[in-house]
This record gives C-alpha cells, sequence and structure tokens, in this order.
C-alpha cells in the first residue's frame, strides 16, 4: 500500500460529518444539517439534507475495492439504464463527471429516492420486476464491461474459501469439517454449470435483490449497482424467489412471465440458482472476513466472529451440497 493509499484509507475510516459537508458544498450543495446513514457496509451512504431543495444521498467509496475505470463503468451502464426509461436511480452529472473527487476522498451523488422493499408474493409486482430485469439484460448485452471483473467459480468460491482458510477465521475444531464441505460444494458448483452448458454472459446488476428495489406506490425504483459485474442473466432473477420449492416455482413463473415480454431466457441458466446461491454464501462470509479490521463491520455483525456463526454456515453450504442434487425449480413457458 502507498502513503497515499495509506492516507486514503485512514480518512475514509475517519469520516466525519464536516467532510461530507464540505464534499457536497465543493459542488454547489449547502447542506442543512441533516444526516441520515443508509444501510450501506462496503461504502459510507448518507442521506443529506440541502438547503431550499430536495435531499440528495452521497456515496463515499471504499478505497482499493474499485479503481476509477471501474466505478466510472458502472456509472456508465446506471446511465444508459436510465436513458432506455428503465427506473434505474443513476449518479448525479456535474458537467460530465459522475465520479467526485474531494480531498482524500472519491464519491458520487445520487437524487434521493424513498420507498418499500417489494413484495415477493405479489406476483404483479414479480412479473413487473422480470420486465425490467429483461430490459436490464437488453442494454447490459449491448456492450461488454472492459474493467469490471465476471462473476465465476474461481473469484466468489475458491477465492473465499482460501482466504477464510489462511487466515485462521475458522474455529479449529470446525476446520475438517469446512475444509471437506467447502470442497464437496464447490464440485456440486462446477456440476452445475457443466448441465446448464455455456451461458450467455452479459452486464448484470449483479447485486439484485429485494433491498435494492424501492416501491412507492405505483413507481419502482432500482438501486445499487455498485457490485455490478458480468453474469448469466439468471444471477438477476434468482434472489427475488424465496421459501421452498413450490413457493419458488410460482415466484419464478412470474418472473419469467414478464422476463419473455422483452428477452428470451435460456431455461438450462435454472440449474445455476442453487449454484449461485452457493457462491453468494461462500463470498459473504469472506467479505465478511475481508472487512473484519473495519470497525464498523465489529459493531455490526460481532457473531461473526463465534462459534454458532460457523455452526450455522457449514449447516448451509451442507444443505446447498443437497439442493444442487435436485432437478431444477420447474417452469413451463
Amino acid at each position: 500500500m502507498t502513503d497515499a493509499d495509506e492516507i486514503s484509507t485512514l480518512a475514509y475510516a475517519n469520516l466525519a460529518p464536516e467532510d461530507i459537508i464540505a464534499a457536497l458544498e465543493d459542488f454547489g450543495h449547502r447542506c442543512d444539517g441533516r444526516f441520515l446513514a443508509l444501510n450501506s457496509y462496503e461504502n459510507r451512504v448518507y442521506q443529506v439534507g440541502i438547503e431550499d431543495a430536495a435531499p440528495v444521498v452521497a456515496k463515499f467509496y471504499r478505497p482499493g475495492r474499485w479503481s476509477d475505470a471501474q466505478i466510472l463503468e458502472e456509472h456508465r451502464f446506471a446511465l444508459e439504464l436510465a436513458e432506455a426509461d428503465i427506473p434505474v436511480v443513476p449518479p448525479t452529472d456535474y458537467a460530465g463527471r459522475t465520479l467526485l473527487r474531494s480531498g482524500s476522498f472519491r464519491f458520487a451523488v445520487y437524487p434521493n429516492r424513498g420507498g418499500r422493499a417489494p413484495d415477493l408474493d405479489d406476483m404483479t409486482l414479480q412479473c413487473q420486476l422480470g420486465r425490467f430485469i429483461a430490459r436490464i439484460h437488453l442494454v447490459g448485452e449491448s456492450r461488454q464491461f472492459q474493467s469490471r471483473p465476471t462473476l465465476d467459480i474461481a473469484s466468489y468460491g475458491i477465492s473465499s474459501s482460501e482466504f477464510l482458510l489462511d487466515n485462521d477465521f475458522i474455529p479449529g475444531e470446525l476446520l475438517d469439517a469446512y475444509e471437506g464441505v467447502s470442497t464437496q460444494v464447490l464440485d456440486g458448483i462446477e456440476d452445475c454449470f457443466r448441465r446448464a452448458g455455456t451461458s450467455r454472459q452479459l452486464r448484470t446488476h449483479a447485486d439484485f435483490h429485494p433491498g435494492n428495489v424501492l416501491v412507492a406506490a405505483d413507481q419502482v425504483h432500482i438501486v445499487d449497482l455498485d457490485d455490478a459485474r458480468t453474469a448469466p442473466a439468471v444471477q438477476d432473477i434468482w434472489m427475488f424467489l424465496s421459501g421452498d420449492r413450490h413457493e419458488q416455482e410460482p415466484q419464478l413463473a412470474a418472473l419469467l412471465e414478464g422476463y419473455e415480454e422483452f428477452r428470451a431466457f435460456d431455461a438450462r441458466e435454472l440449474h445455476l440458482i442453487e449454484a449461485l446461491r452457493s457462491l453468494r454464501i461462500m463470498h459473504y462470509a469472506a467479505w465478511l472476513a475481508r472487512r473484519w479490521e473495519d470497525p464498523a463491520f465489529k459493531a455490526a455483525f460481532p457473531w461473526f466472529a463465534g462459534q454458532r456463526y460457523w455452526d450455522e454456515h457449514v449447516l448451509s453450504l451442507r444443505e446447498q451440497i443437497a439442493l444442487m442434487q435436485e432437478e431444477p425449480l420447474a417452469w413451463h413457458r
């Protein structure tokens, strides 16, 4: 890490209200002193009151996570989607700049949008979400990311397991169990990808879950493309499926009914749902471990260091092994 990186990391860890005010006022906003920290741990995100105007959302980027090129590629994707009348909330453009700087901070400003998480039992809404996902993918397949990564077994699975093992996060009494089950999970994931065949890879939201959809009356807003990456289309679909198989199949049918109004869905990708869920479980545990020295993580996730979490983590991986061996969810056009 360079001296500049260390200074940036220290400033980020100690980000204070006066830093936020100074950053926004550099770009013409007069803050009224109202701050609300929003639910984000990877970055620092705040709703900030503005004098004689609507509040804005300011996102301060964690140093070292994304390069400038990767952030700008995310911003361009969001702007493309908004220009296509997809209700994605894009960053605000300041005379051709969306990635802003103030001192040691990199940040972006977004219009403030409110709403609740979608009801996954509302099949009309699920169908609408399917339409939005398909339209995102039509834009997503029109070109490729050049800087942002691909969601794959190596980065989400293998490197996650290796990081946990190499940095002594697994309790000693569970070490053999974790090594064995993670190997079986990775084998199961590879089997699922083989059964799915060659999936078309495209630009996706990649972290498309109910928390990143805001519903207000008859309006829907899609937020937070921070984790956008190249992935198969089903990555933006499976996180809207909840409950057991019998509950998920009607949800899937509603999503894909809307999806296929705009774009054909490759049914072979249904083999990937539990594989992608397994990768997310592994990646999430490693993400917490990689951020564990951040005091905000220790305060928000105190259970991560406890035996119970790792017992449940190993159990969830064992359950995924069984689920990946089952037939994929049924879907009839």
